[in-house]
């Protein structure tokens, strides 16, 4: 204790300085937290809401109701969520890290207007998910859609103009733009990453007779792999916490994008404000923030050697 007065005391500026954020993080993030966990055991609805201090407990029934309550229309919403999530976060990560290392590539080379392609593919990050989301809304249109006229009427690669806001095709219809808004970022991470690994390696690498494919496995992806963990961190999250591209592809915020196209925050966000069912909402989120923070600690694990400082 005596150690701790003394301490405080020697950095009394210091944490007069960052008092302001510590109030802030307290008012943004854990005050909310602890909120949400008390109203995930209450049985808060559209006719307990006004009395929300007062409102029934029932403690982990929310959680009960969402996992394993076979008669409840939540409970099969929300696994068709977190399935369409699963997917939509693996797939969208995996092809926006792909394209992102591709093009970071391609623009580390010297050519003719690099800089303007540099600019042009950073405009899609520029773009508001929320207006990416109208945008590809109208473009998925069936029948005034520039999507299928491009497929069927120009290029012929379909034969009939398929639905792609409804059906299975909803996963590939929200997965499409959100790896078109979101490979800016990762391109511009890993090309400035690209651009500190030094020649001389891949000079050696040639005189051994390596090929393309082990310079890429045996120096690239090992230099990278630091912003590689943090891309793959990054992208992780906002997958899973997306909702604007969705909510704004159907409906202005108000659709159903369907068994194949709900993802579970756009299922929390419609059960909790369209239905009323906060206490099953809150449960839900709970459950969410809890899955995150454990696949926050495996990503930890696994790159954890390369974001040591040595």
């Amino acid at each position: 204790m005596e150690y701790i007065k003394q301490n405080f005391k020697k950095n009394k500026l210091a944490y007069l300085l960052i008092l302001p954020a510590i109030i802030a993080m307290l008012m943004i993030h854990f005050i909310p937290m602890v909120e949400g966990l008390y109203i995930s055991l209450l049985n808060l609805n559209q006719y307990t809401l006004l009395k929300f201090l007062h409102a029934p407990f029932i403690g982990l029934k929310n959680f009960y109701t969402i996992l394993f309550d076979p008669s409840s229309t939540l409970r099969i919403g929300f696994m068709d969520a977190v399935r369409n999530t699963i997917i939509y976060t693996i797939v969208t990560n995996l092809l926006v890290l792909i394209i992102g290392l591709w093009l970071a590539h391609v623009l580390k080379q010297e050519f003719k207007g690099r800089g303007i392609a540099r600019t042009l593919l950073l405009l899609p990050w520029v773009v508001p998910s929320y207006v990416v989301g109208l945008l590809w809304g109208f473009m998925w249109r069936q029948d005034s859609g520039i999507i299928d006229k491009i497929l069927v009427d120009y290029l012929h690669i379909l034969h009939h103009k398929p639905f792609w806001l409804i059906g299975p095709n909803v996963l590939i219809a929200i997965i499409i733009p959100t790896i078109w808004r979101s490979f800016p970022m990762t391109m511009i991470m890993l090309l400035a990453a690209l651009q500190t690994i030094s020649d001389d390696y891949y000079e050696a690498a040639e005189i051994d007779g390596a090929t393309g494919w082990q310079k890429l496995i045996y120096i690239t992806l090992p230099f990278l792999k630091p912003v590689i963990g943090t891309l793959i961190l990054f992208g992780m999250i906002g997958s899973i916490y997306s909702y604007n591209i969705v909510a704004m592809m159907f409906g202005n915020g108000a659709g159903y994008p369907g068994d194949w196209g709900d993802l579970v925050m756009t299922n929390i966000s419609r059960n909790s404000f369209n239905m009323w069912q906060f206490g099953t909402g809150a449960a839900a989120s709970v459950m969410l923030m809890i899955g995150v923070l454990a696949l926050t600690g495996i990503w930890y694990k696994v790159f954890k050697d390369s974001l040591t400082m040595q």
